[in-house]
This record gives structure tokens, sequence and C-alpha cells, in this order.
């Protein structure tokens, strides 16, 4: 009954921006987005499209890395978008290159890293930062992402905790792939990602989130591309992303929603 309550109540204010954005006619919306908000962005853009008669049109793809996925080698490549949706320091990088417009960042939500293992396996300890440190130390085979979370992780924390070299022959960036895809295979014994994207990965539980000390929150945020060519149904579907409505699915998929 409440899911069905919060369904209107979000296709209420859809309707309410169209009508707000002068009821334009109904345009396709090209959306570039990253893992780390597309569990709420799939559940909540056909309620977009309903309620305005807009559609969307997307492609995925990490925020950053070399994979011809990621959003900015799409972008280099000339692949069109309407709307970015990706890590925040990255959408500013494309702002800086004036692939996306100056002013339009809009934060939707922040995430936590965690970790996960393979269904029906042991769940190890990582409630302490030494706790943490003797599950990683104690893998036998680690991964983690191309993108925001997993260079937080090679180049910042295992060398501040000081295990970079004594793990670095069985850990490894996982390009292109959700890690938790590779932890249900049984190809790594934990892994690391946006808690929103390992629990959307079938065959992984998620541990938990890294611990306060060392974790990085991670805001996702939405931009409009300077090369949009539906400007108004862009700016439409970003405010119905970041209303107050669209919170608690944002907050259902593991990640805090910046305006709940």
């Amino acid at each position: 009954m409440m899911r069905r309550y919060a369904s209107r109540a979000i296709a209420l204010v859809a309707a309410g921006l169209f009508l707000f954005a002068g009821a334009t006619r109904a345009a396709e919306v090209k959306v570039m987005i990253s893992g780390g908000f597309f569990a709420a962005y799939r559940i909540l853009a056909p309620e977009f499209q309903s309620a305005t008669g807009h559609t969307v049109a997307t492609a995925s793809g990490p925020s950053m890395g070399n994979t011809p996925e990621a959003i900015p080698n799409r972008l280099k490549r000339g692949e069109p978008a309407d709307v970015l949706i990706m890590v925040g320091s990255a959408l500013d990088e494309l702002v800086k290159e004036g692939k996306v417009v100056s002013g339009s960042r809009v934060d939707l939500a922040r995430s936590k890293i965690g970790m996960a293992v393979r269904a029906g396996t042991p769940k190890p300890d990582i409630g302490t930062v030494e706790a943490f440190k003797r599950t990683v130390l104690a893998a036998k085979s680690i991964a983690y992402s191309d993108s925001a979370s997993g260079v937080y992780l090679s180049t910042v924390l295992f060398p501040k905790l000081g295990i970079a070299e004594q793990i670095a022959g069985r850990s490894r960036m996982i390009p292109g792939e959700p890690v938790g895809a590779v932890v249900a295979r049984g190809d790594a014994e934990i892994g690391f990602q946006q808690i929103s994207e390992l629990r959307a990965v079938p065959g992984v539980e998620v541990v938990g989130p890294l611990p306060a000390e060392i974790q990085k929150v991670t805001v996702f945020s939405a931009g409009i591309s300077s090369t949009s060519t539906q400007p108004e149904a862009a700016r439409a579907l970003v405010r119905f992303l970041s209303s107050a409505a669209a919170a608690p699915v944002i907050a259902r998929t593991g990640i805090e929603p910046v305006n709940p």
C-alpha cells in the first residue's frame, strides 16, 4: 500500500514538473549514467516517462576509466547525450572541458563503499579498521571497480593502511563489469564497490560499509550536456530525480538522497 502511494506521489511530481516546464511536446531524453545511481534510476525513469510523455534512452558506463563504455570516452567519440548522471567530481571535469553546461550540476545522492562476498559464504568482520585490514590481508582474491571507489581503494586506502604491496598479487581492478558479478562467479573472494551497485547483483551478499574512519562518500550528480538537443526535457528529468518525492526510492537502493 505504501509503495502504491509513493508511486502516485512520484507520478504527481513528474507531471507537475512537466507542466511547470511549459508542457513542451514529448521528447526523447538521452541519458548517460554510471552504476552508483542506476538502481534508483531504473525505478524512477518509467515513472517520469509515464507522467510526462517523454521517453528516455539510456547508455551506461563508469564515470571514469579507460574502457570504451566510460562516460567521458563515450562523449569523446561524439555519442549524443542530454543528461549525464555520474560521480560529481568527474562531472565537474566535464564542465571544465565544456562538455557539460556550467551551473547545471545537481547533486542527487551520497553513496558509501561496501564489501561483498559470494552468497552463502561466511561474512568476515570489517566493523573496525583493524578488522577490515585483517580481512583484506586474509583474502585469497580481491576485486574493486575501475571507477571512483576502486581508485580510492587502490591509490589512497590500501597504501595508507600499509597493505598495498602485500595484496598486489591477489587484487585487481575490474573494468567494464560490476564487481558483484565477479564475486558471484567465484572469481574473487571479496569485492568492493558502491553499496548500491553491489546490492543490484544477484548471487552476492553485502557484508557492510567500510568503517567510518576510512570510508569515502561519493556524491552522484546530474548535469546537462552542452550538446543536448532537448534541454527543457533534460532539465525536467533532473528536477524529477532530485525531487523530495524521489527520495524514498533512492534510499531503498542503498544510497542517501541529497533532498530527503
